[in-house]
């Protein structure tokens, strides 16, 4: 696929607005949780955690099933809406938070998070590629850019 210039504005409203509908998710299921004062100090890094797992295998879902027939649709749902619906941002921050209050359970939040979305990325995009009935195939690393 040719490139006709490096910025599109219809591309750039897209991320913007996938953003916004991730965005207004992940706060969804995190802000009650900053809300009161009886909340346990690990729900909102658990609830993170699973936001960020469950992130992971939407977007592999994702990139599997639209590959690059919709590059518009991959703007959108993928670096829009969860890009913002995933957070890398509070995951450091809580990492940090949590592993010098406990540090095993920092490390324990760490490793999950990191080998745990991979994990559930892999599973999406074969998920993903089952939906087009394109199971093995996988695109070389000049195709993918």
């Amino acid at each position: 696929m040719a490139r006709a210039g490096w910025f599109s504005p219809a591309a750039l409203v897209l991320v913007i607005g996938g953003g916004a509908v991730g965005v207004a998710a992940r706060a969804l299921l995190v802000v009650p949780l900053t809300v009161g004062s009886a909340v346990h100090p690990l729900a909102v890094p658990a609830v993170t955690l699973g936001i960020n797992l469950v992130g992971s295998l939407l977007l592999g879902v994702i990139i599997g099933w639209l590959d690059d027939r919709h590059p518009l649709g991959r703007l959108f749902l993928g670096t829009g809406v969860m890009g913002g619906f995933t957070t890398y941002s509070a995951f450091a921050v809580q990492s940090v938070t949590t592993a010098s209050a406990s540090p095993f359970v920092g490390l324990a939040l760490v490793a999950v998070s990191l080998f745990g979305g991979a994990l559930a990325a892999a599973a999406g995009l074969a998920v993903g590629r089952r939906i087009v009935d394109r199971p093995g195939e996988v695109e070389s690393p000049e195709e993918a850019e």
